[in-house]
């Protein structure tokens, strides 16, 4: 395989309201030697978190649900289930994950445990997500949850079925990638499907 380089020519901000946007120049030798200069869009997104929690016992799971803006401009209604998730502020990933567990679901979960890191869509954003899981029993449910209304969240907490969520999947009521992951993930490495040994 021929040396394939990459060089960035030039970052320009085109806008910093909420993230910064970034048009990013770039100078790529491709496999056939030529140099080629590419110009992209790309969102300097800061690193998150997401967890999703699970009861072996009751085999079920605990989503939110909340509106997402870019669902809704995709043809989508906007309000996507999902496990809960937010951006790592300076936090390391597993207090993070913890912490967005208790402001979204209200449980107090004692520790996660570590699933996957993904860039989450790396031909736009420079965003990595950290996954985990964590086992919660229904005792450990200290508030209502709901997310922090200062920062726009109205979260609605929702307890489902394991197996009803794998469905969801199948039908298209749970279109998050992140969540799909964290599903799949579970059947595969704890909980298995109904009636199967995990």
């Amino acid at each position: 395989m021929p040396d394939i380089t990459v060089r960035i020519v030039r970052e320009e901000i085109l806008s910093d309201h909420y993230l910064p946007l970034k048009n990013v120049t770039y100078a790529q030798h491709r496999h056939d030697r030529e140099l080629q200069i590419q110009s992209r869009e790309v969102y300097d997104n800061a690193n998150g978190a997401a967890v999703l929690l699970y009861n072996r016992a009751h085999r079920s799971v605990v989503l939110t649900r909340q509106f997402r803006i870019g669902a809704r401009l995709a043809g989508h209604d906007g309000f996507l289930l999902e496990a809960a998730a937010g951006m790592l502020d300076g936090a390391d990933p597993a207090t993070r994950a913890l912490a967005e567990a208790r402001e979204e679901t209200g449980y107090a979960i004692d520790h996660v445990q570590p699933a996957l890191e993904l860039y989450v869509s790396p031909g736009s954003t420079t965003e990595r997500i950290h996954l985990f899981v964590a086992e919660y029993e229904r005792a450990q449910r200290c508030d209502r949850g709901g997310g922090n209304p200062e920062e726009g969240e109205d979260i609605d907490v929702i307890e489902l079925d394991f197996d009803d969520a794998l469905a969801m999947i199948e039908t298209g009521d749970i279109v998050d990638a992140k969540t799909v992951i964290l599903l799949l993930y579970l059947e595969r490495k704890i909980l298995g499907r109904h009636g199967e040994a995990s």
